[in-house]
């Protein structure tokens, strides 16, 4: 039996790092069953009523009201761990002496345009607020003659289109919503990978498929010039191409950019010719997600159906070598093959990064057949999926992130399901992603590896990819050997490790290696 408790601050907003930092601070008392540092956002609330804790509480509460809440063993342990999410969420910030100093006294800038004002040599705002006022957020940021990454998600499309026509005619970038990711002049924003400088532009309406060829690029000593995230939606009809419009064009004419990397889910194509097309010197790939055509062209650009493929034809284009498919993959699954018992056929994905979960159906889908998904290839192939079938699942997703991190800063969510779901009789091999870089968890593979050695112990094959740039600060090769350490089978790509999931559950070593670039 266990007893709630709450503290509720209005007014008081807190980005996702310092509510994981409070979570896991009020996680660590003792006594403590559960707990969660949110925004009180309407399904934050319904989680949080879910679990017990009173309406009555949550009264008046908006998605500018930070909430702690606790269940533990008994009042003192609830009011105990309540104070550790306090102090966690209060704590003064380390200063930085490389940026510049506020005069003691002087209060916080309360606006975009007053923190403006006081750093005039700053060109990017990045707006991270709860969807329904992140328009007004950017806006302001816009008045200032600010480019935006807009991180912000849940914005309406007629919003999107007003901002994005509206930075286009001030000569400004408007990256999102949903923008995860870019580097600018060498700066990492949001979750990008720590790369070197290179001769490829990347246009982005995907954030973990930018982060994907960043790092391939990077690894592969090619490196980028810029990466511009623009929103999921931006090829799409509705948005028109707004904006990777607008970062093509700013690519073309950038000295340091000899290559122009477009990526995205397949968009409409028409946008897409357009976009393509706004290129007028620099030769521009494009890599959709499972798009293809007869000539292998869209428009004047090439075309490649996965990110692996698109990172590849623009090292060839700059004459630059590439590596192989991985050694030793066919002995590494014909040994995983060998110790599969019974009737285990199917493949289970659990992935934090969407782009890599879509990319995974396009490469499996190819040799297994249907895949399911909640972001599935196909509106047929959602969820539930029938007994036995391939499945992989995107967990950064709205289902999976109400009260609590996305799974790239707290994997706790991911293992939690695996734990659940991963040990069926029928699964033959699980398919992961582990996602370096800014903002994402610090040991992200040790935070997973016990359940990888279990699955492994159970019967499974487990196949891992870690997408990172040799210098994230989680350490790229101490990740893929903390993985390797469990027993799972570590890959150079995403699409490498679907084709390596698809040759374990197949049986079939071929397969591995098959189509390979």
């Amino acid at each position: 039996m266990s007893v709630p408790g709450i503290q509720v601050f209005p007014g008081t907003y807190r980005d996702s790092l310092l509510l994981l930092s409070a979570t896991r601070a009020m996680e660590d008392g003792p006594g403590v069953s559960w707990a969660t540092a949110v925004m009180a956002t309407p399904a934050a609330v319904e989680d949080l009523t879910g679990r017990g804790i009173s309406s009555g509480d949550l009264a008046g509460a908006d998605a500018n009201t930070l909430v702690l809440a606790v269940r533990a063993a008994d009042d003192q342990a609830a009011a105990d761990a309540l104070e550790l999410g306090r102090a966690a969420v209060f704590a003064e910030p380390e200063t930085d002496t490389a940026s510049p100093r506020e005069e003691p006294g002087r209060p916080a800038p309360r606006t975009i345009g007053e923190a403006a004002a006081r750093l005039r040599e700053a060109n990017v705002a990045v707006v991270s607020v709860p969807g329904p006022y992140a328009s007004v957020a950017a806006h302001s940021a816009l008045s200032a003659g600010l480019h935006v990454l807009l991180f912000s998600d849940n914005v309406p499309l007629a919003e999107e289109v007003e901002l994005k026509e509206r930075a286009r005619t001030l000569g400004l970038l408007l990256m999102g919503p949903g923008a995860g990711t870019a580097v600018l002049a060498g700066v990492g924003l949001g979750f990008a990978n720590a790369v070197v400088p290179g001769p490829v532009g990347v246009v982005a309406a995907a954030g973990t498929g930018a982060q994907e060829v960043m790092s391939l690029l990077d690894r592969w000593g090619v490196g980028v010039s810029q990466v511009i995230g623009v929103g999921g939606r931006d090829l799409s009809a509705g948005v028109r191409g707004l904006m990777a419009c607008e970062a093509v064009r700013a690519l073309d004419a950038d000295p340091a950019t000899e290559v122009i990397l477009l990526v995205s889910k397949p968009p409409d194509p028409d946008v897409a010719r357009t976009v393509i097309g706004a290129s007028r010197a620099t030769p521009v790939v494009a890599a959709c997600l499972g798009m293809s055509a007869p000539d292998g062209r869209i428009g004047d650009a090439l075309l490649a159906d996965t990110l692996e493929q698109g990172a590849r034809q623009v090292a060839q284009i700059l004459g630059r070598a590439v590596p192989g498919p991985g050694e030793g993959l066919s002995k590494a699954v014909e040994h995983a093959a060998a110790q599969l018992v019974g009737p285990r056929r199917s493949v289970r994905g659990y992935f934090t990064g969407g782009t890599l979960c879509y990319e995974a159906q396009v490469v499996l889908s190819r040799t297994l057949g249907p895949v399911y998904s909640n972001i599935p290839l196909r509106p047929d192939l959602g969820l539930p999926a029938p007994p036995g079938a391939h499945v992989c699942l995107d967990l950064g997703e709205e289902e999976y992130t109400k009260g609590r991190p996305h799974p790239m800063i707290d994997p706790a969510a991911r293992t939690e399901i695996m734990q659940a779901d991963a040990f069926g009789g029928d699964v033959a091999a699980v398919l992961l992603d582990v996602v370096l870089g800014y903002g994402s968890h610090p040991d992200p593979a040790g935070e997973i590896a016990g359940t990888c050695a279990d699955l492994v112990a159970g019967g499974a094959a487990v196949i891992a990819y870690v997408l990172g740039a040799r210098a994230d600060r989680q350490g790229l090769d101490r990740q893929r050997r903390t993985l390797r350490d469990a027993g799972a089978i570590v890959t150079a790509s995403t699409a490498e490790a679907a084709r390596v999931a698809a040759a374990v559950a197949a049986r079939q070593p071929a397969l591995a290696t098959a189509g390979c670039p």
